[in-house]
């Protein structure tokens, strides 16, 4: 059945496929309708291995599952990417700031995870490793990127309101329109390169909530390294996201 995301809808649910093959075996789906959305789209989840289809209003399950069966190829490369992503578990890798780390397991050690030299230490049981990471990664996020933030936002003389470190999957940072800045703890995995670029994008928003030619100029003012920043992303972005969520896959 398809579930109603977002404002309430009352188009009525209707019956469509729980899912769709794959060169793998059958990926499930799990379907939303949206009084918010304009078109349908479609989004491998964070969480597990299925994909999300959502429905504007006016959209009939035929033309939802007709724009799925046109991205198959898309989904394919998408779940191959998230097989790139670090996984949280001891003897894993984890790149941070641009550098990779070997998480150690140390069970009999305190204070959840931590870092030496190039590694980085997590005490407790063996089930605690994921969450603690993901905690420590975001810890180290906030910090991080709330001094960064307001060093580069005053050499370029904008004053965001706020800066939040969010657990968001689908984009790496966003602007509202009271110049609130907000960052996925994720950002935390790229090199410094694309960190900053991520929230010279956000700065510049302050001054253009849009992506005029203006705002273009200005984020171009204040970083020379946006088409390095924006290949790094699309090479590596994908994998990041999923970062972690390997146990969740099967």
């Amino acid at each position: 059945m398809i579930r109603s995301s977002g404002p309430y809808s009352e188009k009525p649910t209707q019956s469509v496929p729980c899912s769709i093959a794959m060169s793998d075996g059958p990926l499930p789906i799990e379907w939303r309708q949206s009084t918010r959305a304009r078109r349908v789209s479609l989004r491998v989840s964070p969480r597990a291995r299925q994909i999300i289809v959502t429905l504007p209003a006016s959209a009939s399950a035929e033309m939802g599952l007709k724009f799925l069966q046109r991205h198959t190829d898309w989904i394919e490369k998408q779940l191959k990417r998230r097989e790139l992503a670090p996984d949280f578990e001891a003897g894993g890798l984890v790149p941070l700031n641009g550098a990779e780390y070997l998480i150690r397991h140390s069970p009999l050690g305190t204070g959840g995870a931590w870092l030496e030299q190039n590694e980085i230490h997590v005490s407790g049981e063996l089930d605690f490793i994921p969450r603690r990471i993901t905690d420590f990664l975001r810890q180290m996020a906030t910090r991080q990127f709330n001094k960064r933030v307001t060093e580069l936002a005053g050499k370029n003389g904008i004053t965001p309101a706020q800066v939040a470190i969010r657990d968001t999957t689908s984009r790496w940072g966003s602007c509202t329109a009271t110049g609130r800045i907000m960052l996925s703890w994720r950002l935390i995995m790229t090199p410094p390169l694309v960190q900053d670029y991520v929230i010279f994008h956000e700065l510049a928003h302050i001054c253009h909530l849009n992506h005029s030619a203006a705002f273009w100029k200005k984020l171009d003012s204040m970083t020379p390294h946006r088409m390095d920043a924006e290949l790094w992303l699309r090479l590596h972005g994908a994998a990041l996201m999923h970062a972690g969520s390997k146990r969740l896959s099967g």
